[in-house]
């Protein structure tokens, strides 16, 4: 039996949550709905930090901060094996006006926790106490680190820049997400292309701007910009191959001030995904090309801007391979789904995963109708405290397991 299972033989059932995490619960999750009432935007993390920098101090951590601005490192080494690990918890909210009424619902106008990172820094932060606790043994060096800015900027990637695997060696990185739609508690895990890349792409069309009464006097970015639109379309249905997934959406469309009055020009904003990096790159080739052709029929010209990108998500074979199989462990076949799908949603702990190799799985949060289920980036989203402990659970599971 894996140790630190305790099994109730009156019913038949394990209790799979680590008792020193479950012992930890309620401070954790006061914690959690502390962070969920004072969100912090990207970039912007500063109480987050030093909130999270205090506890790792506090329970024996080196403490690295101001990596990535507002990320931070906690470092703990047991035994004298150099073998390394690193966990990576998310800890930016978003721009939206919360809607829950819960007591712990934000108390910052226009700022919320939607995508419950005061949750995944929560379950970070009760991975950690046990870690440093003399109930969990291991040999080697965990490295947990607390990511700034995944909604927006990247914040993984400003973290690997500042020198994040250079001062943090690590031979393999895990990373989770709650999950609204999948059961309570529930892991999935898939290996290879996992989530989309995403860039997102501002279009400008130039034209000539005159009297709505006299359009032929004019180069109207308007109807340039409108046939753009169209144009756009084909790229998904023509050039990319049959079964590959991909997406080009136009979100936002801005041009003219007045209905008698043909503007200057016209501004749209693209999302981009793609599964694999080569039908990236064709999506952003057509884009140019046609942006840059269908301008020029109008008689008008074009700038574009991609920025925000972030690349595909990739788990290795081997350590997705290797967390499943200890989740299977731990918590029996009841508790890992057989199989999840590829996701369009893009994160960017995937420059993480471009660097080191390792594994992004989920976590349910709960099923459509019960307690969980509201969609994240939702204003009536509120992260689940039920899994608090089976997350981290499995992050101190693995480091036990790799730092044998």
């Amino acid at each position: 039996m894996t140790a630190g299972i305790s099994y109730f033989p009156e019913t038949g059932m394990t209790d799979f949550v680590i008792p020193e995490i479950k012992a930890a619960e309620d401070e954790m999750i006061a914690i959690r709905h502390y962070l969920h009432a004072n969100p912090e935007l990207s970039l912007e993390e500063f109480n987050t930090s030093e909130l999270v920098a205090g506890k790792l101090a506090e329970w024996g951590y080196q403490v690295t901060r101001e990596l990535g601005k507002t990320g931070l490192v906690g470092s703990l080494r047991k035994g004298d094996s150099p073998r390394t690990i690193g966990l990576r918890a998310d800890m930016d909210a978003l721009p939206i006006f919360e809607t829950t009424d819960l007591p712990w619902a934000s108390t910052v106008a226009g700022k919320m926790h939607a995508c419950g990172h005061d949750g995944h820094t929560t379950i970070l932060l009760a991975a950690a106490k046990y870690i440093a606790s003399p109930a969990c043994e291991f040999n080697g060096t965990v490295h947990l680190i607390f990511q700034p800015a995944e909604e927006a900027i990247g914040g993984a990637d400003l973290m690997i820049k500042d020198g994040l695997f250079d001062r943090f060696p690590c031979e393999r990185i895990f990373a989770l997400h709650n999950m609204p739609g999948l059961p309570v508690g529930k892991l999935g895990f898939y290996a290879g292309n996992f989530m989309a890349s995403a860039d997102t792409v501002k279009i400008t069309v130039h034209g000539y701007g005159g009297h709505g009464a006299h359009p032929d006097r004019t180069v109207d970015p308007i109807l340039a910009g409108a046939a753009l639109v169209m144009a756009l379309q084909s790229i998904v249905a023509r050039n990319v191959p049959p079964g590959e997934t991909a997406v080009v959406t136009v979100g936002t469309f801005q041009s003219g001030i007045a209905s008698n009055v043909i503007p200057e020009s016209a501004v749209m904003e693209l999302t981009v995904r793609a599964m694999k990096p080569e039908v990236r790159d064709l999506l952003i080739k057509r884009i140019h090309e046609i942006t840059e052709f269908t301008a020029k029929s109008y008689g008008a010209t074009s700038e574009i801007e991609v920025y925000d990108s972030y690349p595909v998500l990739t788990n290795s074979e081997e350590e997705t391979a290797f967390a499943r199989a200890l989740a299977l462990e731990v918590f029996g076949s009841e508790k890992v789904l057989p199989s999840i799908a590829p996701m369009n949603a893009s994160e960017d702990f995937a420059f993480m995963l471009q660097a080191r190799p390792g594994c992004y799985f989920l976590l349910g949060n709960g099923e459509k109708g019960g307690k969980g289920s509201c969609m994240v980036h939702n204003p009536g989203y509120d992260f689940n405290d039920d899994i608090i402990s089976t997350g981290a659970t499995l992050f101190a599971r693995l480091v036990e397991t790799h730092c044998r």
